[in-house]
């Protein structure tokens, strides 16, 4: 946070307060998420807890007492498996047959925010609530933010459960393991041979 406060904000500050005045901050906390490294869909669904207030004891459906959520480096956000080139973004522009279509790696050139910012939304019921709540998301390419005299609070990710590996998984990887440290046991004896006959 002492980089952020150093450094002034150098992004479209017009864009980052949009629609600010029409939240009621008043007695809101300030959520930073740091996206660095973390994958795409777990930090959303995170982040779409905080926002619609879900982790506090008073959450009603019907109101919006979700928090500010500030989501940093939205650029080094990770995903799993082929999802950056096989996953795509689809829209319509109005024409006749104007399908169009981005991957996510283009996407992710172009604007990396917008990426974390529908990962969100498609989280959240479609209902009244959802504009305010979009409202309540700010999410900046870098780690530089316009917030630094905000309360901020750090949100922290909790651990990621990887699940064990099932038995016969589990035999496969021991016999794999084994058959390359014989091929490399091999090796080095066949090396230390041909130097023992050549001396």
């Amino acid at each position: 946070m002492a980089t952020a406060a150093a450094q002034p904000f150098k992004g479209n500050l017009k864009k980052a307060l949009a629609g600010l005045r029409r939240i009621n901050l008043e007695g809101l906390r300030w959520r930073v998420f740091d996206a660095k490294g973390q994958v795409l869909g777990r930090l959303a669904s995170q982040i779409a807890t905080v926002v619609q207030g879900k982790d506090k004891p008073t959450y009603t459906p019907n109101r919006d007492d979700g928090d500010m959520c500030v989501v940093l480096n939205a650029k080094d956000v990770c995903v799993t498996g082929r999802k950056m080139t096989d996953k795509f973004y689809h829209w319509h522009t109005g024409y006749i047959g104007h399908l169009k279509e981005r991957s996510l790696k283009d996407q992710m050139v172009k604007d990396p925010t917008e990426v974390i910012r529908k990962a969100v939304l498609r989280m959240l019921p479609r209902n009244k609530l959802r504009d305010d709540r979009d409202r309540k998301l700010r999410i900046f390419p870098g780690s530089e933010h316009p917030f630094v005299d905000r309360p901020l609070e750090q949100y922290v990710m909790p651990p990621r459960k990887v699940r064990e590996m099932r038995p016969r998984a589990r035999r496969a990887l021991i016999r794999a393991q084994k058959k390359t440290d014989q091929k490399n046991t091999n090796t080095k004896t066949q090396k230390e041979d041909k130097g023992q006959i050549s001396t």
